[in-house]
């Protein structure tokens, strides 16, 4: 089955750029002409990674992103004409995996298309892999090379939820809903000591993976195996 790529911008001309060089690397894609459509697409049909326009009408690009990320595990792929600062974090805090800056190079999209669907590499029983390192989401254990560990289920949680999207970068609020809940009422520096306990379990594993701060923004993992 083809992977399928959702393209949602207003812009004619960048749809079809777009569709014909995704199609053209063996993608499927579908069309939306805004973000309502967009939506009705993505309950509609299995959709594996979106790439979003910002500036749209009746649903825009933060809204649709943050609507994609709430319901939907795929990667997105922002699009945009603004490339300031303060535009690039609200993205990321919205979960924006990427963005591309307009006018872009088609070839140059489609390689990030690509690589973002890379990241997302859960496997079907719910465990992900990839050449050195293995979690086990049923017994909470990760596997590095020949080295087994067995986490606390927190530990195992904030690993797991990083690695699901290497190189992505997660706030601490984000982390924070996803693995103690919207109820949660502590400390959201609790992210923090639990990536410093992370960290020292692994610490001689640093040329594999690292768990990386970034500042102003939260973490991400990186795997270099």
């Amino acid at each position: 089955m083809k992977t399928t790529v959702l393209i949602a911008d207003d812009d004619v001309n960048i749809r079809r750029v777009t569709q014909l060089y995704l199609e053209k690397e063996g993608f499927q894609t579908l069309i939306a002409c805004d973000g309502k459509e967009a939506l009705e697409l993505l309950e509609q049909d299995k959709i594996d990674c979106a790439v979003i326009d910002l500036m749209m009408p009746n649903v825009d690009g933060w809204e649709l992103c943050e609507k994609v990320k709430a319901y939907y595990e795929i990667p997105v792929l922002m699009l945009t004409a603004r490339d300031q600062p303060e535009d690039t974090i609200k993205g990321f805090k919205l979960g924006t995996d990427d963005y591309v800056t307009k006018p872009f190079h088609p070839v140059e999209l489609v390689m990030r298309v690509k690589s973002l669907l890379k990241r997302y590499r859960v496997t079907s029983a719910g465990n992900i892999a990839f050449k050195d390192i293995t979690l086990d989401s049923s017994n909470y254990k990760v596997q590095i090379k020949d080295t087994e560990f067995t986490l606390p289920i927190k530990q195992f949680d904030l690993l797991y939820t990083l690695a699901s999207q290497p190189g992505k970068i997660l706030t601490r609020d984000q982390l924070i809903e996803r693995i103690w809940g919207l109820d949660y009422e502590g400390d959201d520096r609790t992210v923090d000591t639990h990536i410093k306990k992370l960290r020292k379990q692994f610490k001689d594993y640093e040329d594999i993976l690292q768990i990386v701060t970034v500042r102003g923004l939260g973490y991400k993992l990186e795997v270099l195996s």
